[in-house]
């Protein structure tokens, strides 16, 4: 079977080509189909190669397939290659599978799109692109999957480029916003690859893992340093998780697609599989499992203020991606790939459901406009209850074990990292219940809407029960004491050192009860006494005011950022190119042409004046050999 892993990029790419070139005489529902049927057939794929690593003994569960030599340069080698080993089918199972059901349920919900096309084409080409980077045996094959998913992205959230509103400006500088922010990110990423290869003269995964040990705790720590650079901006960490709001204003399916599922986790594989450089940079592993402890803890704040479902979605994803970086930091690799295959169900499910509410609504997405929708949409409520709950961690759904697992970790190696997270756990399931009652709950605020609404069609909730599914039983995968998936991961992710029971019965207690005590105060604020979250803001109103502007982390990178450079740039343009630049290319010119008009005039055909200067040449010429003689 390894032999044809090729297939798993094969059909996305015919997928991709077929809707290029065939798609504008093709009926529209047939395009639909077409880009669905290549992420199911990948999925297939995917499902088939997790069987026959299964086949083999661990030891051997690391399989290189390489179909020619990429590039030589010197002494740098770059196979053509895929790794399969149960990291990367692990990860191609959750690209596949969740993608697959987003196709499906794209052809609902851009079914009165004139770009329909369009659309799928560019979901087909994400799949490609996000497999060619979880896929590849080393480092330049990840990087150009990396550069693909970017390109992608930045087609899908600038989708609709021609609209714009009060919450997102022009759609187009959004998708922009997201490609310069990853940019940045993968600056630091290629410098990483530079300094790893003049390090172990090699880019090879499993190279770099076996040579790993003979790095230098300091140079270890600046590629690790460098790597998570490139990971805080495709995980939009901090600082760099300014864009990923911002690209909510692409169609519902692509935030559920790139935000939940697929692009977002990209920079948490790439820690992962790079663990083994992260044992030797110990400082580079605290400073990760701080940045992502605070960047929950952050998001969760500012999910608490919005009022936007795809926006609370957005900062929660955020708040997510910081658990699995906060426990890649910790070097609790298997519990980071644990919460992020149950977090691409529950928050796609979430996003497909806001998709949903958006369809029945004509697109409204403000909280404090809906309300009773449960009633009219039972598909909707009921697997936006499973998400919720899942995202909120609560007991027995995926999201509690996969954030247990985490906070467990967190308790047993740094108790201050555990009272962050466990914060964020508590804010998360607060915010989520507020959502899910607002939202459906209580009666409709806004009659025109409530005298609208109405549930989604099959097509759309067929992909919301699948995922709810999932969401609900995904936590048996990986259950505490039993591992699973863990030790089913060690191949790929090393040996895991489980903690003690006391620590991990009194994690798994205190994750329940943190969990149902947010629970019971969304609850109490907004179901039983509404008047609540009013009259209790109150005394706090500057804190609010501050979440309210999202701690003014972008008006901070307006004045740091944004503003000088636009202020250098524009001196650039208005000054030193035409003056500098222009001037010394003008005065060039200048100076040629004034030599040339010189010279011109001593060509004049006057020939006494020819022998004139040929007699002033042997005079100056005679000069110069007596006096130097």
């Amino acid at each position: 079977m390894f032999d044809y892993a090729w297939l798993l990029f094969a059909f996305p790419a015919l997928g991709a080509l077929t809707i290029l070139f065939l798609g504008p005489r093709l009926p529209q529902r047939v395009v639909g189909w077409i880009a669905s049927a290549a992420a199911l057939a990948a999925f297939g794929v995917a499902v088939l190669l997790f069987f026959a690593l299964n086949g083999l003994p661990p030891e051997q569960q690391s399989v290189t397939i390489t179909w020619w030599q990429w590039m030589t340069v010197a002494n740098l080698h770059i196979p053509a290659a895929v790794l399969i080993d149960p990291l990367s089918v692990l990860m191609a199972l959750v690209v596949t599978g969740v993608g697959s059901l987003i196709h499906i349920y794209s052809i609902g919900y851009m079914a009165h799109e004139p770009r329909y096309q369009r659309f799928f084409f560019y979901l087909n080409f994400f799949i490609l692109a996000m497999l060619i980077l979880v896929m590849s045996n080393n480092f330049v094959g990840m990087f150009v999957g990396w550069e693909g998913v970017g390109l992608a992205s930045y087609l899908l959230i600038g989708f609709w480029f021609d609209k714009r509103d009060d919450m997102y400006g022009w759609y187009a500088d959004c998708g922009k916003k997201a490609f310069i922010v990853n940019r940045i990110g993968d600056f630091g990423m290629l410098l990483a690859m530079f300094m790893i290869w003049s390090s172990l003269g090699t880019l090879v995964f499993t190279e770099v893992t076996a040579g790993a040990h003979s790095l230098a705790v300091g140079t270890a720590t600046v590629i690790c340093l460098l790597l998570l650079l490139g990971a805080s901006g495709k995980s939009a960490q901090i600082p760099l998780y300014i864009w990923l709001p911002d690209a909510m204003a692409g169609p519902t399916p692509v935030s559920a697609l790139i935000h939940a599922a697929t692009m977002v986790t990209a920079g948490v594989y790439m820690m992962v599989r790079t663990g083994a450089l992260w044992h030797v940079a110990v400082p580079a592993s605290e400073v990760a499992a701080w940045i992502g402890a605070l960047t929950g803890l952050l998001a969760a704040t500012i999910a608490l203020r919005q009022n936007d479902l795809k926006k609370i979605l957005a900062y929660s994803t955020v708040s997510q991606l910081g658990y699995m970086v906060m426990a890649a930091g910790l070097g609790a690799y298997g519990a980071a790939m644990f919460h992020l295959t149950t977090h691409a169900f529950f928050k796609a499910l979430l996003f497909l459901g806001a998709g949903s509410v958006m369809h029945a609504t004509d697109g409204i997405l403000d909280i404090t406009r809906l309300g009773g929708l449960r009633k009219q949409m039972p598909a909707t409520y009921r697997t936006f209850l499973v998400g919720t709950a899942a995202l909120a961690g609560i007991i027995p759904l995926s999201g509690f074990f996969s954030k247990d697992a985490i906070l467990v970790a967190a308790l047993d190696k740094n108790v201050a990292i555990y009272i962050v997270g466990a914060v964020t756990a508590l804010l998360t399931a607060f915010y989520s219940f507020r959502a899910l009652f607002v939202t459906f709950h209580g009666e409709p605020r806004d009659a025109h809407i409530a005298a609208h609404v109405h549930e989604s069609p099959r097509i759309m909730t067929i992909p919301l029960w699948i995922l709810a599914f999932f969401a609900a039983v995904a936590g048996v995968i990986n259950l505490p004491f039993v591992l699973t998936l863990e030790y089913w991961l060690e191949p790929a992710i090393g040996h895991h050192e489980a903690p003690g029971v006391a620590v991990e019965l009194l994690g798994i207690l205190l994750s329940i009860l943190i969990s149902f005590f947010g629970l019971l105060m969304a609850w109490a604020y907004y179901i039983r006494h509404e008047a609540w979250p009013a009259n209790l803001a109150k005394p706090f109103s500057f804190l609010r005011n501050l979440i309210d502007h999202k701690w003014y982390v972008d008006e901070l990178y307006g004045a740091v950022v944004v503003r000088p450079l636009v202020a250098v740039s524009g001196w650039f343009a208005r000054v030193f190119d035409p003056k500098v630049i222009d001037g010394a290319v003008n005065a060039v010119g200048d100076v040629t042409v004034d030599a040339g008009e010189a010279v011109r005039k001593l060509q004049n055909g006057a020939i006494p004046t020819y022998a004139f200067s040929i007699f002033l040449g042997v005079v100056v010429v005679l000069i110069y050999f007596i006096f130097a003689g």
